[in-house]
């Protein structure tokens, strides 16, 4: 469904319960770059009146996520501020084609792989946290991201071919497995 192609390590999940507050402000940041990303894509694909329309909703979700993110950091006494964010999204746009139509592929491609692996992590969290008010809120922000690498998914199809599709999709998630597997000295949303 998820299309990944690792899970999650045991020691993020003992990274990050150890500094929940860090792992909270990255959230914060993640729904923040998600809604960009998804804005961004309706500008370079201004035509695509059916990825606009999808995109706009992401946006919207994104940033309501955000919101709670901000919300729950605030009730906690928790202050939203600038950290060092891991190399994670960076190395994946790396992968991007430069030229079109391969690189609209590639773009709602990262972006659904993104959203997979938020919403494995968010699974995680879920099940496994001990703070349940933290573990509850990631349940249910769970179904939205799967929802998110779907709609990524199927808006590629309209630029490629099935079965170059499925040999990028898998190409594209054995190298965001790698990148995972480097890990990142930061407890992060994807590290």
């Amino acid at each position: 469904m998820l299309n990944l192609q690792s899970t999650t390590p045991e020691s993020w999940l003992h990274q990050v319960e150890a500094n929940l507050e860090e792992l909270l402000i990255d959230h914060a940041h993640c729904e923040r770059k998600a809604a960009a990303c998804a804005l961004a894509l309706i500008g370079y694909y201004v035509e695509d009146t059916e990825l606009a329309a999808a995109m706009t909703e992401i946006v919207n979700e994104e940033l309501e996520h955000y919101h709670l993110v901000i919300d729950l950091l605030t009730a906690r006494g928790l202050k939203f501020r600038r950290i060092h964010p891991s190399t994670y999204g960076s190395k994946l746009h790396e992968l991007i084609a430069k030229h079109e139509p391969q690189r609209a592929v590639d773009r709602l491609l990262i972006a659904g792989l993104i959203e997979a692996r938020s919403c494995e992590r968010f699974g995680l969290l879920r099940d496994r946290l001990a703070d349940r008010e933290l573990a509850n809120f990631y349940g249910s922000l769970f179904e939205s991201e799967a929802r998110h690498h779907s709609t990524y998914v199927q808006l590629a199809r309209k630029y490629t071919d099935e079965a170059s599709l499925r040999q990028r999709l898998q190409e594209l998630a054995a190298a965001e497995a790698a990148i995972l597997a480097d890990g990142d000295d930061f407890p992060r949303m994807h590290s």
